[in-house]
Formats: C-alpha cells, structure tokens, sequence
C-alpha cells in the first residue's frame, strides 16, 4: 500500500483507535553524563564536565527513556511499527506537534538520579483540514526521582495525511519582529544525525533525503520539533544564565527544513519572568511558538 492509498479513518476505525485511550507504560532509567556532555557539544556550548548532582538542563530529560525497538520492529517510516503503546494510526506522516512542561520547585533533575517515566495516552482526536485528515495523540508524561515528582509533560503527536498531487501548502504566518535576543543555527546534516543519534530517533524524514523528499513531499530533511524546542529554552539559557524553568510550551508551526538557516529569537515579557520565544525560517515564517517562565 502506498501513502496515497491510505484508507480514510471511518467511525469503527476512530473508536478502535480510541481504545488505546487509558493505557500507560513505566519505564525506567539512570541520568548518565555522557548523553549531557555530546548534546553540550551538539549545541556549540562550552559547559564545565558534568558531574554527579549537577542539574540536567529543561528538556534535556529527552536524551533519557529512548525507544530500544528491534530492528525487526521498525516500520518502513523509521519509527516504530504501529501499535504497542501508541494506537495504530494508518496515517504515514508523524510529526511532534508540540507540548506543555511543568517542573516541580526544590526537585531538579540531576546526574545520577535514577528516575521512572509513567507514560497514558490521555486522548486521540481525529479532524479534516485542507491537508486531508489529521489524528491528534495526547501522551501525559510524568518523571519521578528518588524524591518524587520531579516533571509533568505533555506531548502532542500529529499524524497527517500523504499529500496529495497540486495539494497547497497550508498558509504560513509572518514571525514576530520585536526581538530582543536571537541566534542563527545553520542545520546541517551533522547537526541533525547528531541529535538523531543522541535521541535513538531512527525516523527517516531527519536524515534519508530520498525518502523525505520522493516517499514524504518535502523540500528536503526535516529539523526535529524536540531540537527547535530545545534551541529555543538554550537561547533563553545564554541570555539568562541557566536560571531554571518553572513551565515551558510550545508549539510546532510550520516545518523547518535542512536547505536554509533559520533563527530562534526571544524577548522577555513585562513580569521579567515570562518569555516568548520563537523560531524563523528563512523566508521569514514562524516555524514554532513557545512561551518559557522562569522558576
């Protein structure tokens, strides 16, 4: 079956997709530091060598709890085959759409916990748009340390329809203009396999430009949403000193794609503890939103 033969997901299709709603998974793992030294280099920073108690950075913790599919497992996208703990989605295109973070004050994460993820679908919603029809995946994550709750995620997945022959882009919006501290990040293929590897992310569309662009209908490798997002909270970190987060959202606009640079820009907000944050390509589109607040 190719993507453009793709059966429409009908009301029995929805409510078996739905069963899945209520399930949940633990998993278990320990804060090394060698994942936190590669993804300081992978970031052009310069951090003194992690040692045992120092704090793992805002959304560094997804360096941790990675898949170990076998490789009998993995299905034709990279990813996973459908089902096991996410419904079976017959839509072939997946995207991290976004997500709301929540830090517990006095309980960082650090190098050397030993942490559990409690992981339950909370919702799958499925919608029509001008793209064709699309499922929402809502995961609620929770991550404990020795001394208790320690992070509260909320994770949306997107499953989106092939494209189909003429179909036109959805219409991109202009970013922001007023900020007040930015960066420019070129995203080249070392930059993408690197945080790939870092992440055991073996989908294809962040390194395989054949698949992406003749199986998927892209312009060319996409940028992760998990690597724009943690560009954005490490341009907040340079500008305010590694002070911690207390909320982080975001939320995945338009694809960033490999063939040009593109931008991450900030500006604080008038509490002085609030900020915007967002990413620009090239041509000026908003590719992503978030709001930080600092702890």
């Amino acid at each position: 079956m190719t993507p453009h033969d793709t059966p429409a997901i009908d009301a029995a299709a929805l409510a078996g997709l739905q069963a899945w709603q209520g399930r949940s998974e633990t998993l278990h793992d320990q804060i090394v530091a060698s994942p936190v030294r590669a993804l300081s280099a992978t970031l052009d920073r310069d951090d003194p060598s992690p040692a045992a108690g120092t704090p793992l950075p805002a959304l560094w913790h997804w360096l941790y709890f990675l898949p170990h599919h076998r490789q009998s497992e993995i299905g034709p996208d990279g990813h996973a085959k459908r089902g096991g703990f996410l419904p079976p989605v017959p839509l072939p295109r997946r995207m991290w759409g976004g997500g709301r973070l929540r830090w517990e004050a006095g309980n960082p994460l650090a190098v050397g916990d030993t942490v559990e993820r409690r992981s339950t679908i909370v919702s799958v919603e499925h919608k029509t748009g001008r793209s064709g029809e699309l499922v929402f995946v809502l995961v609620r994550h929770e991550v404990h340390n020795a001394r208790g709750l320690a992070l509260t995620e909320e994770h949306d997945i997107v499953y989106r329809a092939a494209p189909q022959p003429g179909e036109a882009a959805p219409a991109p919006k202009v970013a922001p203009k007023d900020a007040t501290f930015s960066r420019d990040i070129v995203p080249d293929d070392v930059l993408l396999f690197r945080y790939s590897a870092l992440t055991f992310n073996g989908h294809r569309i962040h390194y395989d430009r054949r698949y992406v662009t003749e199986v998927e209908g892209y312009p060319g490798l996409i940028v992760h949403g998990p690597l724009i997002a943690t560009l954005l909270v490490d341009l907040l970190r340079r500008h305010t000193g590694d002070a911690p987060l207390a909320r982080f959202e975001f939320r995945a606009v338009r694809p960033t794609f490999d063939i040009a640079p593109f931008r991450v820009h900030g500006k604080p907000g008038a509490d002085g503890k609030s900020f915007a944050l967002w990413g620009e390509d090239a041509e000026g589109w908003l590719t992503m939103q978030a709001t930080a607040v600092l702890a």
